[in-house]
């Protein structure tokens, strides 16, 4: 099938290369000339496992290619993938200016039957908008061309993207054209021959399955941290209890672990967006606002952990001479993206503290730098930064970090002190180790201590 896909991002990129892998003919386009000419040269602007070597083996085999040119890539195609961002708006909405150009820029290339599917993470409506844009652009053109409208949101993991779309647990697709659906059921059909989840629903419902799922996954991160911290109080081990929880089958374990706050490009937006579109609807949603309050609150518990542990009676500098080592910057694991991401705040906060601050992440240090600037200290050495260091923060979850060093970490610190934001650790065996080790939801007291 001869595809087109608008937006070089993260979702175009996966969605592109995963669709080549499958056989068919794939066009991506993005306004971005820099962008473009890098992925023709092999240069791909995220890390993704598994995507750089999926991208250049499809480009080699032809099935891929890169353009700026909108309008070629709009005739070459059966169906036009719309992938672009929808960031928020200063109300929190998510802004549908790319969203509606891409439609109205296909409304005036198109030159046969199209199927345009909205890829991006869109509010409830917005297919009926990117239908009147592309009408208005066929009627200004004075024609008359036949063209579908598709809802078929992303559920990918970043870190695992090639996996979840190659291997979906489901695809959804909003359509209200039976001939549509058989195409669109035709194009995922390879990836479904395990098992075939493919879920066709109204247009409208497929948009709010999205907002419904990632809201759903946040509420349960957020419920959880609230969790950890009434079982610091009670004495109480927070990982006991998600073991208890989670082996009820109403339950789960997924997404149960406390940590400090989550996200990345699509719980912090989805979560806002769907708030401001209750509020559109005169919906007061207000387990939404818990959820983001609670998550705006937790990035804050490792900084206050480590001001309580090592603060000075100065009320605005409390960590001025303490150094600081953060193990992970990314908002998770396997991935670059720091949108969002809860080491931001953390670092931010013991700046503001003056605290000096060294980092260190597997693949998320060229991020940090437009965050921090010179401000914090690098490293390629998860161990360099520990040297002379009052205390190391285990922000993300790398699992170079789970199984550590300890003889070396205890060595290098001034103090053995750890502040796990991911309760990576046994706390016994810190404190048989010598540690004072402070994890999320566990210990009573707050800290687990073995130091002398």
């Amino acid at each position: 099938m001869k595809i087109c896909i608008f937006g070089a991002g993260y979702v175009g990129l996966v969605a592109a290369a995963c669709f080549a892998e499958s056989g068919n003919s794939v066009i991506t386009v993005d306004i971005d000339r820099a962008r473009i000419e890098g992925l023709k040269q092999g240069i791909i602007p995220i890390y993704e496992p598994g995507l750089k070597e999926m991208i250049l083996r499809n480009q080699g085999e032809g099935r891929l290619s890169f353009t700026t040119d909108l309008e070629e890539a709009v005739k070459a195609s059966l169906v036009c993938f719309i992938a672009v961002g929808t960031p928020p708006g200063e109300d929190g909405s998510a802004d549908l200016k790319y969203v509606l150009g891409v439609a109205r820029d296909i409304g005036r290339s198109m030159n046969s039957f199209k199927i345009v599917v909205d890829k991006s993470t869109v509010p409830v409506g917005t297919a009926d908008k990117v239908r009147a844009a592309i009408q208005e652009e066929l009627t200004s053109r004075g024609i008359d061309l036949e063209f579908d409208v598709v809802s078929n949101p992303e559920f990918l993991k970043e870190g695992a993207a090639i996996d979840d779309f190659m291997k979906p647990d489901r695809v959804v697709i909003g359509c209200d054209n039976v001939r549509t659906a058989e195409i669109m059921k035709e194009l995922y059909d390879p990836f479904m021959r395990k098992q075939n989840r493919m879920i066709v629903m109204d247009i409208r419902s497929a948009e709010m399955t999205k907002y419904a799922a990632n809201a759903m996954l946040a509420t349960r991160i957020s419920f959880m941290n609230q969790i950890a911290g009434l079982c610091e109080r009670m004495g109480a081990d927070v990982m006991a209890v998600r073991e208890g929880i989670g082996s009820d089958s109403r339950i789960g374990y997924d997404f149960l672990f406390p940590g400090p706050g989550y996200g990345g490009s699509c719980f912090p937006k989805d979560v806002k967006a769907l708030i401001k579109t209750a509020e559109e609807s005169n919906y007061d949603f207000l387990l939404l606002k818990a959820v983001e309050e609670v998550n705006e609150l937790q990035k804050e518990i490792l900084a206050d952990k480590l001001i309580k542990l090592l603060g000075s009676p100065d009320e605005e500098q409390p960590l001025t001479g303490r150094i600081i080592a953060c193990w992970g910057l990314s908002f998770k694991p396997r991935t670059d993206d720091m949108r969002e991401a809860p080491a931001i705040t953390i670092i931010e906060r013991l700046l503001a503290a003056g605290a000096s601050v060294r980092a260190h992440d597997p693949e998320a240090l060229k991020e940090a730098r437009h965050h921090f600037g010179e401000r914090i200290e690098y490293s390629n050495n998860q161990y360099d930064i520990l040297n002379g260091a009052d205390a190391l923060t285990i922000i993300t979850d790398w699992s170079e970090y789970r199984n550590p060093d300890f003889d070396r970490i205890k060595a290098a610190l001034r103090s053995p002190t750890i502040v796990d934001g991911r309760n990576l650790y046994k706390p016994d065996r810190m404190a048989a180790g010598g540690f004072s080790y402070v994890p999320l939801g566990r210990c009573s007291g707050d800290i687990c201590t073995g130091a002398k």
